[in-house]
């Protein structure tokens, strides 16, 4: 298995060459990568969508005709909307996740007070609380910015991915060299001994 691995270190380090230069891409066009993640989205909700609407003449599907059938509708026009309008749904996320933002806040804001009596440096659980109540206002006041905020963000996280898939690339392919050397002195000796 070692073997079938350290041969294929060439699919890890397209991985993160993809992953590098799409990391690259959000710091230089951050609303564009925003855009092109919730096209990706919609990308895979329409293939998934049509993948269930296949499995619905599979005789030994393990869901039912119905869950299948709205799983699929759901998929598809989630997929078409993601693909069609990729800037509202970009929006839409925005909005969800500015108000998980805002209710994650209050809820720190909670916790911290509830807490206060057992732990000593619960004024750091309300800073979050208010950090995050302060940042998901800001995401409802200046979409724009935050949508290329996250985007730079993600791109980052990406980079850094795409890095570590290189590193990993290229230590499989040391380690598949160093194993073919083993195996070729070996069978050197083996043939001297013969």
């Amino acid at each position: 298995m070692l073997q079938t691995i350290t041969r294929s270190w060439w699919v890890l380090a397209i991985y993160g060459v993809i992953s590098v230069l799409f990391g690259i891409s959000a710091f230089v066009w951050p609303l564009g990568t925003a855009l092109a993640l919730a096209w990706a989205f919609g990308i895979m909700a329409l293939a998934e969508g049509v993948t269930s609407l296949v499995a619905l003449f599979d005789k030994d599907a393990p869901i039912s005709k119905g869950w299948l059938v709205l799983y699929s509708l759901a998929s598809i026009a989630f997929g078409l909307v993601a693909v069609i309008f990729p800037g509202a749904v970009a929006g839409v996320l925005l909005m969800f996740v500015a108000a998980w933002l805002i209710v994650g806040g209050i809820y720190r804001i909670v916790f911290a007070l509830r807490v206060r009596k057992y732990v000593t440096t619960e004024w750091w659980i309300g800073l979050s609380g208010v950090l995050s109540i302060v940042l998901g206002v800001l995401f409802l006041a200046y979409p724009v910015a935050a949508l290329a905020s996250l985007a730079v963000w993600i791109g980052a996280l990406v980079l850094l991915y795409g890095i570590f898939q290189i590193m990993a690339a290229l230590r499989l392919r040391k380690l598949g060299s160093a194993m073919n050397t083993a195996r070729g002195a070996a069978r050197q000796m083996s043939a001297s001994s013969s």
